[in-house]
């Protein structure tokens, strides 16, 4: 199912055109036009799934062996030493277009610190209370 309301929708169904890497039946690895980094793709399902949350399983179990080759690819292909995969779940975190996707960003020695974060602390009882909570609606 795709929405026709939806950007990435268009851009993985071939209607928009894109700088494309990578394609198969079920997604499209476009580069992202606001890059963070040289040669930071998206990968982009072909069906519409607003979030994680709302992902199949299915398509999930495929994106991050997808995610592993890309970065490989961009190693050999453009000289990174390495790669970040990241996703962002709603509008606090980051995500400013609502159709699931993930981002490759190469990263190269010398370059620009990005997805870092200071280390926080926190007591046992806090992590007890943390743990209890989401454990509790997971059974739930």
């Amino acid at each position: 199912m795709t929405d026709s309301n939806c950007i990435f929708c268009k851009i993985a169904g071939g209607e928009i055109p894109s700088a494309t890497v990578y394609e198969d039946s079920e997604f499209r690895v476009i580069l992202d036009l606001g890059p963070a980094s040289r040669g930071h793709a998206l990968i982009l399902p072909k069906e519409h799934f607003k979030d994680l949350c709302e992902l199949d399983e299915q398509v999930a179990a495929k994106v991050l062996p997808l995610a592993g080759k890309i970065g490989a690819a961009m190693k050999q292909a453009l000289g990174c030493s390495g790669f970040n995969v990241v996703q962002n779940n709603g509008e606090t975190a980051g995500q400013t277009v609502f159709h699931f996707h993930v981002h490759i960003i190469p990263r190269y020695e010398g370059g620009p610190a990005m997805v870092t974060w200071e280390p926080g602390k926190a007591d046992s009882a806090e992590f007890a209370e943390i743990s209890s909570s989401i454990k509790e609606v997971l059974q739930s």
